[in-house]
């Protein structure tokens, strides 16, 4: 009966590992925004901040978490220079399509669909069925570069808007 028992756990193990690995890593097509990046950025109303954010495992390497740090900003009087934010990207449930949560010391959150158009693209998509505008965040990786924009889309509206776009090399 214990060899039995031994023999059944042995299977079940095999089976659930090859699972696994059937299923993949779901953060592997995000492995490109892994490491610390510089961020020289523009904004609406001519503000301009230079700083860097790091993209990194976290909780297990379930989670892929950006940090961001501003090292220096000069915008206009409504313009926050001093902002500070975080993304948390992650399968939900596991083996399913890749959400992302964002918060920032302005009070936002916002809850998106991360999908991967291209080997070295991502892009994380608001809910367009929520009131409000939708947001659009998109890193593209070129030559050695990474690129992001904010974008907005406003109710009504044809044309997404940038808010912020930044680039820079890795640290």
């Amino acid at each position: 009966m214990r060899a039995a028992c031994i023999a059944i756990f042995l299977i079940a193990a095999t089976l659930y590992a090859q699972t696994l690995q059937a299923g993949g890593d779901p953060l592997q097509p995000l492995a490109f925004l892994e490491g610390t990046w510089d961020a020289k950025a523009q904004g609406n109303g001519g503000a301009v901040a230079n700083g860097y954010y790091a993209f990194r495992l976290e909780l297990g390497n379930h989670v892929l978490a950006r940090h961001s740090y501003e090292a220096n900003c000069k915008g206009p009087a409504d313009f926050n220079c001093e902002h500070g934010d975080l993304l948390y990207v992650y399968a939900d449930p596991p083996g399913q399509a890749l959400k992302a949560i964002f918060f920032d010391n302005e009070g936002h959150v916002i809850h998106y669909d991360v999908s991967t158009p291209g080997p070295a693209t991502a892009v994380f998509m608001s809910d367009a069925s929520l009131p409000g505008p939708q947001f659009r965040l998109t890193y593209t990786l070129k030559d050695s570069i990474l690129s992001g924009k904010f974008q907005m889309h406003m109710p009504g509206q044809t044309e997404w808007r940038s808010y912020l776009e930044w680039s820079g090399a890795k640290k």
